[in-house]
């Protein structure tokens, strides 16, 4: 399913990525591994993903642009070459892919007990950060009317 809006993008300037970004929206529908995405600070993210049974070698983190990329892909072991009866805990390979505002770093990832937790922070330029211009006020000397006396 692909929406195109032409008349919102017919009207604006500097937004040509966000017919883009509506369309990788709405093709989103992910949900193995089940994960989290939390506000943790004024610029601070973290995403959340339950990837049990997975090792760190068999994960990926990859930032590229505004994108993160998440991977994973078991390697299979002699203990998993076994007949399976009931398999609830699912292996199969993964890739989850999460579009970054402008400016957005990853900082760091962990695996502990099964969850894997990026963090990510938003570091604006410094030229891009809110000032506060100090607005100068001068004052007019006032002009003095002479009158002449007749």
């Amino acid at each position: 399913m692909t929406f195109d809006f032409p008349t919102l993008l017919r009207s604006t300037i500097g937004f040509d990525r966000l017919d883009e970004v509506m369309n990788f929206a709405l093709q989103a529908n992910e949900s193995y591994p089940p994960y989290n995405i939390e506000v943790t600070g004024e610029d601070a993210y973290r995403v959340t993903l339950a990837v049990a049974g997975f090792e760190p070698d068999e994960l990926t983190v990859t930032q590229r642009e505004n994108m993160l990329i998440v991977g994973g892909a078991r390697k299979k072991s002699e203990q998993e070459q076994s007949e399976v009866l009931w398999q609830g805990i699912a292996a199969r390979p993964f890739q989850h892919r999460f579009q970054l505002a402008d400016y957005v770093k990853v900082t760091g990832a962990k695996l502990v007990n099964g969850l894997l937790t990026i963090e990510l922070a938003r570091e604006l330029p410094e030229a891009m950060k809110p000032r506060t211009i100090q607005i100068e006020t001068t004052a007019s000397p006032r002009k003095q009317i002479t009158s002449k006396a007749a």
